[in-house]
């Protein structure tokens, strides 16, 4: 009995079917025992995404142009390197002026005044240059000066001049955007809310400070400080009359509504305003291309003709017997 028992072991042992168990069963632990681990494995997948997408960024840069790849960068270095040879204190000054003109390019005031230094050197050494090759030294020095200050000059009127532009900008778009805001108040949106449909619905500076003012608000930002920094970059009186306004009136628990509402009037007087005194000046503005442009084209056409009479009569009496 004991005998048949063991054959029928062995037996079973030998069976097609335990071998494939086994043969598994082995196949499993060899992967097992070379397979990396999980944590592993997702670290060499991670690097293996950033190293695509390094490789898809690199073939996006090469697409571009050889002056953004190459020219602009190179510039940018070089007005950098020049702006940390400028004085360091007029440089809070010239960021809050590049920020009231809207970060135009986006230069801060090291490339700024990298820039007007570039200006200077190119205009005065390429000045000296060009003068001291037909002019004596002190009038190709004194020449290479002149074009020196005003290339240290000109950035500076050109950024007031964006100044300048921008404000009016904000000025002319303000009290049509009060009264979208009061509109908007009146009809149950928040004031945040108002606010970005405001930016959503026009693309100028004020329209996009507000959507700055909104973003600000939503990381956390106070919304007195957020309106408060809105108004310093701008820098018009209109504005931080408004800011100014809108903050008291929320401290002291003034509805917000009456405040945009009065505000959108007054507002709207002051553009009026504005443009009677305009229309006042216009005359007086007028004088100069009248007198000095328009009436001496006038005495040509009118009297041209009568010129070469005249000049021929007072010939005759010159010339008549005395």
């Amino acid at each position: 009995m004991a005998t048949n028992n063991l054959l029928l072991t062995f037996g079973f042992l030998g069976s097609p079917l335990l071998f494939g168990v086994l043969l598994s069963a082995a196949a499993g632990l060899t992967w097992l025992a070379f397979a990396p681990a999980r944590p592993a494995q997702q670290v060499q997948e991670r690097l293996a995404g950033y190293l695509d997408r390094v490789l898809a960024v690199e073939e996006a840069e090469l697409r571009d142009s050889f002056g953004n790849r190459v020219i602009l960068p190179g510039f940018q270095r070089l007005i950098r390197t020049l702006g940390r040879l400028a004085p360091q204190k007029s440089m809070t000054a010239m960021q809050e002026m590049l920020v009231q003109a809207g970060e135009p390019g986006g230069l801060s005031a090291l490339d700024f005044a990298g820039l007007r230094l570039l200006v200077f050197a190119v205009l005065g050494g390429g000045a000296l240059l060009f003068f001291a090759g037909s002019n004596a030294l002190p009038i190709a020095v004194r020449n290479a000066a002149v074009l020196a200050v005003f290339g240290y000059m000109a950035p500076g009127f050109w950024l007031r001049q964006k100044i300048k532009k921008r404000q009016h900008e904000v000025q002319r778009a303000l009290p049509d955007a009060l009264d979208m805001l009061s509109i908007g108040v009146e009809a149950g949106l928040a004031f945040e809310s108002a606010l970005m449909r405001v930016g959503e619905r026009w693309d100028n500076a004020l329209s996009r400070e507000f959507r700055r003012a909104v973003a600000e608000m939503r990381v956390g930002m106070s919304r007195a400080e957020a309106l408060q920094r809105m108004a310093d970059r701008c820098g018009t009186d209109d504005l931080n009359t408004f800011v100014a306004v809108l903050i008291q009136s929320a401290e002291l628990g003034v509805s917000i509504t009456l405040v945009l509402h009065t505000q959108a009037v007054d507002m709207r007087t002051k553009r009026r305003q504005r443009a009677e005194a305009l229309a006042r000046q216009a005359g007086i503005k007028m004088t100069f291309p009248l007198v000095f442009l328009v009436f001496p084209a006038l005495f040509v056409v009118i009297l041209g003709p009568a010129v070469p009479l005249i000049l021929s009569t007072l010939g005759n009496v010159g010339g008549g017997p005395k």
